[in-house]
């Protein structure tokens, strides 16, 4: 019978298993309610006490509500962030760069940190762009800036690949022109002359004389690129004093083939093939002692199992949070009906049976734990939209977060178990005696 089971689940849509874990993680709320409330209607009465201390009410719900929101926010915001980093790394599917850390160079080449890294010789680019299964290798050298904007040094084919047509302008056809990102502070003609480094370090006037000028703005791409400037390789090695890739009969030319005797070098190869296989095997091709090649989705997913666990370490510290402020609003429940206990004694002595009383302060809980549970739903679409746009500005990564099924399955979770520990201040409240309320 279990596997049979097992084997239905398997079956349903995957939307079906959402709305049934939600469904099941909110049936014990749904029977206590059942329970507790069988044969009475203690509806009218819980509005008029809700309205009567509805300050106090509203102060509940909204603790409720921000442990929610809070808690719910956080989670989405991690699966947001995972979301935008591989988004950010869809365009690099094979990197090659000198032995060492694919973490560190992945966040070089990919996130565009600055790092200082070893160069790959001309001849190494040259082995790698002759190769018969590539389709693309493009260098990417990186060390000057312009108003914290990183200054790439590339080739017009990764361009073409990074973005597809550009939103405006052209490719850069010259050493002096650039291509910039969709969101550089920049405009079609503007000419700029770049910084040495980048950061706080980045030194002024070290390249004075050597400008560029926008011809070309790309796509947006989500990706720390949409903040970067595109110039040609050559004009990155010319600025530094360094030969340009070609020989003198090819003064001025950009891109490949290059000379490899005047390859200056560059700290990473983006190398893309036509076939999905076709990369793998190019990785293993140039996995060797004076080269590394790793895929950076890979990476990513390594860094993502990390997060996993942080995720699951994120839940349970939300779940506590959420229930120990209800703990204190249940308590905080204890002392409120005090305010009302005449009110109960003086139905129980005018004939209220004793469970209609324990429904009606149980009712009034539950209002309050799903008013906030309510109200943190909307308070977790607010934080994850004013997380995510903190994320992008600081980041230059596009999160776009928003709740889904998890997070309801969280709060429908929270919500039974908040009803169930709703019981304490109802039988709180029952069993007070009556005589001395009412003589007060």
């Amino acid at each position: 019978m279990p596997d049979a089971v097992a084997d239905l689940w398997q079956t349903l849509p995957v939307m079906a298993q959402d709305i049934a874990w939600f469904v099941l993680l909110l049936l014990p709320a749904l029977v206590v309610g059942i329970v507790v409330l069988a044969g009475y209607r203690p509806f009218a009465l819980v509005g008029a006490i809700l309205w009567r201390f509805r300050w106090t009410s509203l102060l509940f719900v909204a603790l409720i509500a921000v442990s929610v929101g809070i808690g719910v926010g956080l989670i989405a915001q991690e699966r947001g962030l995972r979301q935008g980093t591989a988004r950010a790394a869809d365009k690099f599917d094979l990197i090659v760069t000198a032995p060492g850390s694919e973490v560190t160079m992945m966040m070089a080449a990919v996130y565009l940190q600055p790092v200082d890294a070893p160069l790959l010789s001309g001849a190494v680019y040259n082995e790698i762009a002759s190769h018969d299964r590539v389709s693309l290798a493009a260098p990417i050298a990186f060390g000057d800036s312009y108003r914290a904007a990183p200054v790439i040094g590339t080739t017009a084919d990764f361009v073409s690949h990074l973005s597809g047509d550009l939103a405006t302008g052209r490719l850069f056809a010259t050493h002096g022109e650039a291509v910039i990102g969709a969101r550089v502070a920049l405009d079609i003609g503007d000419s700029f002359e770049p910084a040495h480094g980048a950061g706080p370090a980045a030194e002024e006037g070290a390249h004075a004389g050597a400008a560029y000028t926008v011809v070309g703005r790309m796509r947006p791409s989500g990706s720390p690129w949409d903040k970067a400037i595109l110039v040609p390789v050559e004009a990155v090695w010319a600025v530094h004093g360094l030969p340009d890739g070609h020989g003198p009969q090819h003064e001025g030319a950009l891109g490949p083939p290059f000379d490899a005797d005047y390859f200056p070098g560059t700290p990473a190869i983006l190398v893309r093939a036509e076939e999905l296989w076709a990369n793998y095997a190019l990785r293993s091709d140039f996995t060797r002692a004076d080269t590394m090649a790793f895929f950076p989705g890979a990476v990513l997913a390594r860094l993502h199992s990390l997060l996993g666990d942080v995720r699951q370490v994120m839940s349970v510290m939300a779940i506590v949070t959420q229930v120990l402020v209800t703990a204190g609003v249940l308590a905080g429940l204890v002392i409120l009906t005090r305010l009302f206990s005449r009110r109960l004694a003086l139905l129980r002595a005018l004939g209220a049976p004793r469970r209609f009383v324990f429904a009606v302060v149980w009712s009034y809980a539950a209002a309050l734990i799903g008013a906030g549970a309510a109200l943190g739903i909307g308070v977790g679409v607010a934080a994850t939209a004013i997380i995510s746009r903190v994320v992008t500005a600081r980041t230059d990564i596009l999160v776009r977060a928003s709740l889904d099924w998890p997070e309801l399955h969280l709060v429908a979770g929270f919500v039974s178990l908040t009803v169930l520990l709703a019981l304490v201040p109802a039988f709180v409240a029952l069993n007070r005696p009556v005589a001395p309320e009412l003589r007060a």
